[in-house]
């Protein structure tokens, strides 16, 4: 089997990793999955940026794993949740790179959610009351 190929982020294709200290809060059928105040934004080229969650931030308890997995040339393998709870809309909604390229290592222990597979993604400025 080929190896797969290693793509550092730079000029043309570039990718930062932020600390992000607003309160996320992702939700799915009326119930909270998520809520932290210490994601990471990952920003990747001209993509809408992404929230990555402390694993230890989700109530892991409406996760199922799947046996979907992706490649990414920059980031990594992927593995992926599903979050029963909402249906079939939120298979594989839930993705985790469990050992990110060193480019993104930071997103190491965390996951991100496909904003079309669940309910809510609310960032609330700091300060913002709940």
């Amino acid at each position: 089997m080929a190896e797969k190929p290693v793509i550092e982020p730079g000029p043309d294709h570039p990718i930062t990793v932020t600390p992000n200290h607003n309160r996320v809060i992702v939700t799915v059928a009326g119930k909270v999955v998520a809520d932290t105040r210490n994601a990471l934004t990952l920003q990747e080229s001209t993509y809408p940026p992404v929230q990555y969650i402390p694993l230890a931030d989700v109530d892991q308890s409406l996760l199922e794993r799947t046996t979907t997995e992706t490649y990414c040339p920059f980031k990594g393998d992927a593995s992926y949740y599903s979050i029963p709870l909402g249906g079939e809309n939120s298979t594989d909604a839930v993705w985790e790179y469990q050992a990110p390229h060193d480019a993104v290592a930071a997103i190491k222990g965390h996951v991100a959610f496909w904003d079309g597979r669940v309910d809510a993604i609310d960032v609330e400025a700091e300060g913002a009351r709940a």
